[in-house]
C-alpha cells in the first residue's frame, strides 16, 4: 500500500514564500530503482536560484510547476525494486539524485536509480547529505575541468562556501598553493583549511593582493559576474579560469577570450566513482565538511533565505523526521 509523505515544493518562481509543504504518496520504485527515506537534505545555492526562476532548471521546469527541488540526499534505502544489485533495505546512503531535472530531495522520501546512490560506511548521514553536489562540483571543477596538478597555484572565488570550502581542502590535499577570496572574518577557518593566503573581496585591490604573491594557474570562480571578470588578472599566460555559475558564464567568457585567457564553464554532473573516492576523503579524515546549521523541512524558507544572504559558512541542511532516532 502507498504510504503518504510530504514534499516542500517550489509552488511559483518568487521569493522564498513560494516554498509550500505538499502532501504525496510514496513511489514505488521500477527495475533499478529503489526508495530512500530521507533524513537529511543539502541546500544548494542552485535550489534558490531555480526557486526565484533563474538559470536553466528553472527554465526547463517553468510548466511543470509544483516542483520538488533537492539533489542532494541521505537516508535509509526502505524498498528495493526488481534487479537492484549493490543495496539492500537498511543501507544507509546518499547520493546527487535527480540531476539535473527531476530533483525531489525536499520530500520525506525519493525513488532514484541505484547508480545515483554510494553506502555511508562511516559517514554520518548529516555529512552525507552535505557533500554530493558541492563535492563533485569541487573536484570536477579542480581536477576534471581545470587539470591541476600539485605544485601549482590555485585561487578559490569564494572559499568559505560550501563549494568553495571543500575545494580548498582539496586542493590543497593534492599538494596546490591555495590561494582564496573571503570576508576577512572566515580568514582563520580557510587558513585552518589549508589556504596559505587570504585576500578580502570586499577590498577594491583584492586582484592586486592576488598578484603580489604571483599570479595562478588555475581560478576556481564559485561568484561569477564581475568578480569572475576581474579574476582573470590573476591568472598567468597558458592558464584557465573555471566558472560555475551558469547565468554569467558567456560573458566571463567573452572578457577571457579578449584577455587572451582559456575559460571553461562547467555543470556538476553525478558520478558514482568520484562520490566514493570523496567520501572516502572524509571517512580519513582528511577532508571535513562544515556545517552551518540544519532547518526543518517545513522551514526551508529559512533555509532560502539564509544562501541568498550570501555569508553561509559551509553546508546548511534540512532535517526530516526520519533523521530521528538515527545515528547522526
Amino acid at each position: 500500500m502507498d504510504c503518504a509523505m510530504t514534499q516542500l515544493q517550489i509552488t511559483a518562481f518568487g521569493d522564498p514564500s513560494v516554498l509550500r509543504l505538499n502532501p504525496s504518496l510514496d513511489k514505488v520504485p521500477a527495475e533499478g530503482e529503489v526508495r530512500v527515506r530521507i533524513c537529511f537534505a543539502g541546500v544548494n545555492p542552485i535550489d534558490a536560484k531555480t526557486r526565484a526562476g533563474l538559470g536553466w532548471a528553472a527554465a526547463q521546469n517553468k510548466d511543470k510547476l509544483p516542483w520538488t527541488p533537492g539533489y542532494d540526499v541521505s537516508g535509509v534505502v526502505e524498498k528495493v525494486g526488481p534487479h537492484v544489485a549493490t543495496l539492500v533495505e537498511g543501507d544507509a546512503v546518499c547520493g546527487m539524485v535527480g540531476f539535473p531535472l527531476t530533483a525531489g530531495g525536499y520530500a520525506e522520501s525519493v525513488v532514484v536509480r541505484e547508480d545515483e546512490l554510494v553506502r555511508l560506511d562511516g559517514v554520518s548521514l548529516k555529512q552525507g547529505a552535505a557533500l554530493p553536489l558541492a563535492g563533485l562540483t569541487a573536484w570536477q571543477g579542480l581536477f576534471e575541468h581545470g587539470a591541476l596538478k600539485g605544485g601549482q597555484r590555485v585561487l578559490i572565488l569564494a572559499g568559505a562556501g560550501g563549494v568553495g570550502h571543500l575545494a580548498v581542502q582539496f586542493a590543497s590535499a593534492y599538494g596546490a598553493e591555495v590561494v582564496t577570496t573571503a570576508s576577512r572574518d572566515n580568514h582563520s577557518f580557510l587558513h585552518g583549511l589549508g589556504a596559505s593566503q587570504m585576500v578580502d573581496y570586499n577590498d577594491a585591490d583584492w586582484v592586486a593582493q592576488v598578484v603580489a604573491g604571483g599570479q595562478v594557474d588555475l581560478v576556481l570562480d564559485l561568484m561569477g559576474g564581475e568578480s569572475g571578470k576581474a579574476a582573470l588578472a590573476c591568472v598567468k599566460p597558458g592558464g584557465r579560469l573555471v566558472t560555475v555559475p551558469t547565468i554569467t558564464a558567456q560573458q566571463i567568457k567573452e572578457a577571457g577570450a579578449e584577455a587572451g585567457i582559456e575559460v571553461l564553464g562547467m555543470l556538476v554532473h553525478p558520478d558514482q566513482k568520484q562520490l566514493t573516492q570523496v567520501l572516502m576523503l572524509l571517512r580519513q579524515g582528511d577532508v571535513h565538511i562544515t556545517l552551518s546549521g540544519e532547518f526543518p523541512l517545513a522551514e526551508g524558507a529559512l533555509a532560502h533565505g539564509a544562501i541568498e544572504g550570501g555569508h553561509v559558512r559551509g553546508k546548511l541542511l534540512l532535517r526530516m523526521p526520519a533523521a530521528d532516532g538515527q545515528p547522526g
